[in-house]
């Protein structure tokens, strides 16, 4: 498997909130032999055994969101700009004079710049960007132009536009929240499908994390898991806080959270992860979050409660066009996983 190009082909891909659609047709090309795979009307995709003879043991949940923080087409001015709103959480000052590609209702991709006051019209180091006050210029001079010639409406999806660049052990490109997390699902899936495992394993990218962690709560149900392990790409602080403060840095191993503003994480699943680093000399690092949260909020509170651990790669400058990740970070998370999938059963899950 071609985790390089696996990684940026899913990055690449437009896939905000609600339009994880062409994120998914890229995943279909990877899905190890040996496996299935389904989605449902969330855009939820799940992979499983094509013919599983593993009904009886625990089902292993391996969970990575496929969206990606974006905009949407609010409205449409006079002047051919367009009004949008935001899908997921922006620093405005990220999106001031970015390029954007939206796509229409053909399914067509058009480049757009988000509008800036420029020095010459008075912008300058006082200009605070509000998302309410911005629009995207795709180069249209009315409102008529945009919707036929361009056949873009209220509604259309819009997307950071950024290119993929790897050099050394980093990778600079949009949406390694949580693409990098994606591609750990595909390999994991990869690397154990020929073992004698004591649980059963099934993937699902999920939809819409990044609006309120929705799909996770469909795709739950789905799988009905017995415990779960989600991948993130989690922001990396080791460029942006004093030094004793740094929990997450690039290049030092995945990082698995103790508590975030959404889970307290099951401290014995946590403990055995940890443990199971440490024998097989896996770097990790360890993190007590006080915000933000991950599908692992919702997934460890469904059903009777699943034991879920959040696997975590770094990712500097999450939630912007160009973002920092490390492919040892990676590839050090997708071992961590398959160490621990190879590790559990039914007596183990119980004691969690």
């Amino acid at each position: 498997m071609d985790s390089l190009n696996m990684i940026k082909d899913l990055t690449l891909a437009f896939g905000v909130s609600g339009f994880e659609d062409d994120v998914l047709e890229i995943a279909k090309k990877h899905v190890p032999t040996g496996y299935s795979h389904r989605r449902d009307s969330m855009l939820n995709f799940y992979i499983e055994k094509a013919a599983p003879n593993t009904l009886s043991l625990p089902t292993i949940m391996i969970d990575a969101h496929s969206d990606e923080i974006g905009l949407m087409v609010h409205a449409i001015k006079p002047d051919g700009t367009l009004v949008f709103t935001t899908l997921g959480g922006w620093v405005p000052a990220a999106l001031y004079a970015q390029k954007m590609i939206v796509k229409n209702l053909d399914g067509q991709l058009i480049s757009g710049v988000v509008v800036a006051v420029m020095p010459h019209f008075g912008g300058n180091a006082d200009t605070k960007p509000t998302i309410e006050n911005m629009t995207l210029d795709i180069g249209a001079s009315s409102k008529e132009e945009v919707v036929e010639k361009y056949k873009i409406a209220p509604g259309c999806p819009i997307a950071p536009a950024s290119d993929f660049e790897q050099r050394g052990d980093i990778m600079i490109a949009k949406a390694f929240d949580c693409r990098i997390g994606c591609a750990a699902v595909l390999e994991v899936l990869n690397k154990v499908k020929d073992l004698q495992l004591g649980v059963n394993p099934v993937g699902v990218l999920t939809a819409q994390e990044e609006v309120g962690i929705r799909g996770a709560k469909v795709a739950v149900n789905h799988i009905k898991p017995q415990i779960a392990i989600c991948f993130e790409g989690a922001p990396a602080d080791d460029t942006l806080v004093a030094p004793h403060m740094v929990q997450t840095s690039l290049g030092k191993g995945p990082m698995l959270r103790h508590i975030d503003g959404g889970m307290i994480t099951n401290p014995r699943f946590l403990r055995f992860a940890l443990s199971l680093a440490q024998n097989k000399n896996i770097p990790i690092q360890e993190s007590v979050r006080t915000k933000g949260s991950t599908n692992g909020a919702s997934v460890s509170i469904s059903h009777k409660g699943i034991p879920t651990i959040v696997i975590a790669c770094p990712v500097r400058y999450a939630h912007s066009h160009n973002s920092i990740a490390s492919i040892s970070d990676y590839q050090n998370a997708v071992s961590l996983a398959v160490e621990i999938i190879k590790a559990l059963n039914s007596e183990i899950i119980e004691n969690f």
